[in-house]
């Protein structure tokens, strides 16, 4: 027993809470929490292996079948189950634990990773099995992104959260610069066989992390209704409340027409650029270095006032970015245009998803986040099928430059409306204390009209 009782206990964990938070500056308040500590530092291992798992698979896929068309078909399998199961991932999320829920899916990401692995490496791959893996996967995270948006709340409370946002997008970035590379090294001396195993290996860490988390107070409810009722409930929410309407519609846009710039980075690393597989983790790590740049600068913000003008300015700088990587012809060049247009792009989502977790009320977080995930992801298929046939005709520079004009062209639109939407979000975000001022009640069933 301690000498002098609860009080000495209490009274020592008030004075070592007090000295960690002096020493860690105000852009890492979120480490603050112990378990967001654990949960940070084992997703960031596991990323650093997606991302690997990522770039082998796409050159895998252009080494078998030299084909854009392909190449935006396993795009299309993989995100296209986001689409299609997300807003019932949101449903489960808001119903069951989030922490075990994401303990799951993160075990049958491993197994894939693993079964992919075995295929590549035993010289039976070929690109069916690749698009089936693919849709796995996509399946696993269909039910994965709900839970884990919305399990950050969780882990730091709504204080801390645009910080623990910024933070983890930060971390996603930083994996995304050195993935990227190390894929790059890996394919061209070991094959991409390795790449896939080390990605498998690498979800015992965020596993392991996941089984030390002490699991919050903040536990879903017990489901009053039918998971049909609640999904319609999330839908009526989102259809009338005009700012996550429109956050989400942004962030589809971008999504369809500016993201699919990625999977058509093999084509302008061997054809365009002449730079091969290594050239290709450049290219990626430059616009992984960007994103990381883009995440830090959210992590330092510590209000949500002005975050939709500059979702509005970051989609339009993309746009501009975009246009200008498709006219490139140097690796130099094309890396140094890849900075600025990862660092919009991340801080667009980031933004976003910012707004969207302070306009949302607890109890339906994993609901709106799994239309978040269907914007961001769910709607990505189209863009790589789109972006993989229209490549095929005129080729991937127009494909990226016209991509870049239509995201530029949505983003104007959003700025227009950009008036009308902040009157209607001040109040939601005074009333679910997002900002200071006087609380209003928020019918959550009807939403705001």
């Amino acid at each position: 027993m301690a000498p002098f009782g609860d009080s000495w206990t209490t009274g020592k964990r008030v004075v070592e809470e007090t000295i960690r938070e002096r020493r860690l500056p105000e852009s890492l308040r979120a480490f603050r929490h112990r378990n967001y500590r654990i949960y940070f530092a084992g997703l960031f291992v596991s990323f650093i292996g997606t991302w690997m798992q990522s770039v082998a698979q796409s050159w895998l896929v252009y080494r078998l079948t030299d084909s854009a068309w392909l190449l935006g078909l396993v795009g299309f399998a993989s995100q296209i189950p986001v689409f299609l199961l997300a807003p019932f991932g949101g449903v489960l999320a808001d119903r069951r634990s989030r922490h075990r829920i994401i303990i799951l899916t993160q075990t049958l990401a491993m197994v894939q990773a693993f079964l992919l692995a075995a295929l590549t490496l035993s010289g039976k791959v070929n690109v069916t099995a690749v698009i089936l893996l693919a849709a796995l996967l996509g399946i696993v995270n269909a039910f994965d992104m709900p839970s884990r948006q919305s399990f950050v709340v969780e882990l730091v409370g709504r204080k801390d959260l645009m910080n623990a946002i910024g933070l983890n997008s930060s971390m996603i970035n930083s994996a995304r610069i050195i993935g990227p590379a190390l894929a790059g090294v890996v394919v061209a001396w070991l094959g991409e066989g390795l790449c896939f195993l080390i990605n498998g290996v690498s979800y015992l860490a965020v596993i392991g992390g996941l089984f030390m988390i002490r699991p919050g107070e903040s536990e879903s409810e017990k489901p009053k209704k039918s998971a049909l009722q609640d999904l319609k409930e999330g839908f009526d929410f989102v259809r009338r409340t005009a700012p996550v309407r429109a956050l989400l519609i942004l962030v589809a846009f971008v999504s369809i027409f500016g993201l699919p710039y990625i999977v058509l980075m093999p084509i302008f690393a061997d054809r365009i650029l002449g730079v091969g597989a290594k050239g290709m983790g450049i290219l990626l790590g430059a616009a992984g270095i960007g994103a990381l740049a883009g995440a830090l600068t959210l992590a330092t913000r510590r209000e949500v006032r002005g975050l939709g003008r500059l979702v509005a300015i970051s989609a339009a700088v993309s746009g501009c970015m975009l246009i200008l990587f498709s006219m490139s012809r140097s690796l130099a060049l094309s890396s140094a245009l890849l900075v600025p247009l990862g660092f919009t792009l991340i801080l667009q989502t980031s933004a976003s998803n910012t707004l969207l977790q302070n306009l949302v009320p607890d109890r339906m977080r994993g609901r709106v986040m799994s239309f978040f995930s269907m914007s961001l992801m769910g709607m990505a298929p189209f863009g790589s099928l789109l972006a993989g046939a229209v490549a095929t005709r005129f080729g991937a520079p127009a494909t990226v430059a016209a991509g870049g004009a239509l995201c530029l062209l949505a983003a104007l639109v959003f700025s227009l409306r950009l008036p009308s939407l902040r009157r209607e979000a001040v109040p939601i975000l005074v009333a679910l204390g997002a900002v200071p001022g006087e609380p209003l009640e928020i019918d959550t069933s009807k939403g705001p009209h």
